[in-house]
């Protein structure tokens, strides 16, 4: 239940978030740093944000990029109440996957035990970082392809490639690779006392 009108309310937090951004900038300056000009902005964030641009025909509600992450303002699907989605972001995803993949072909000489302890480490680094509730997609695509460009770089190491074959891939995956699960607790549980 809301006690104040939206317009108010908005220019109330429109008013604190600029005098939260002056006193940062003010904080930083004692100690000679200052914030990025491109990378910082107001965005119209929160529980009632899709409501208000909703009412002003301005669309979805902006997301931001922040430690890796892109968040959303979202729902959940249990009640339809307002909760906050975060995801990999998109430049983080593919440059783990770019270095994987070179990493791959370049070692590529190396026994399949190796690579696949390699790959068994980086692939559980990642989800032990990204492994948030809701971003389970992004796991299971980072697997995905992390076991195609194996797959490819094996393929490569000779001329024998026809001796290689997908079933024969899949067995060296379930022995090397792991699934890839959420690592994390949701916030209600986290904070929890």
């Amino acid at each position: 239940m809301r006690y104040a009108d939206d317009a108010v309310l908005g220019f109330q937090y429109r008013d604190d978030a600029n005098r939260f951004r002056r006193a940062l900038t003010e904080r930083l300056a004692k100690f000679s740093l200052k914030l990025h000009p491109e990378k910082t902005r107001l965005v119209e964030f929160g529980r009632y944000a899709a409501e208000n641009r909703a009412k002003r025909k301005e669309g979805k509600p902006e997301t931001f990029a922040f430690l890796g992450f892109t968040h959303l303002c979202g729902k959940r699907r249990s009640d339809g109440r307002f909760t906050v989605h975060r995801t990999t972001q998109s430049k983080r995803l593919r440059a783990f996957l770019s270095d994987l993949k070179k990493w791959l072909l370049a070692n590529r000489h190396i026994p399949v035990a190796a690579q696949g302890q390699y790959l068994r480490q980086a692939l559980q680094g990642f989800a032990n970082y990204f492994g948030v509730p809701g971003n389970i997609g992004a796991l299971n695509a980072v697997r995905t392809q992390a076991c195609r460009a194996w797959f490819r770089a094996l393929r490569r190491r000779s001329q024998k490639a026809v001796r290689l074959n997908w079933q024969k891939m899949q067995l060296i995956i379930g022995q090397w690779v792991p699934s890839m699960r959420i690592v994390h607790p949701h916030p209600n549980e986290r904070l929890r006392v």
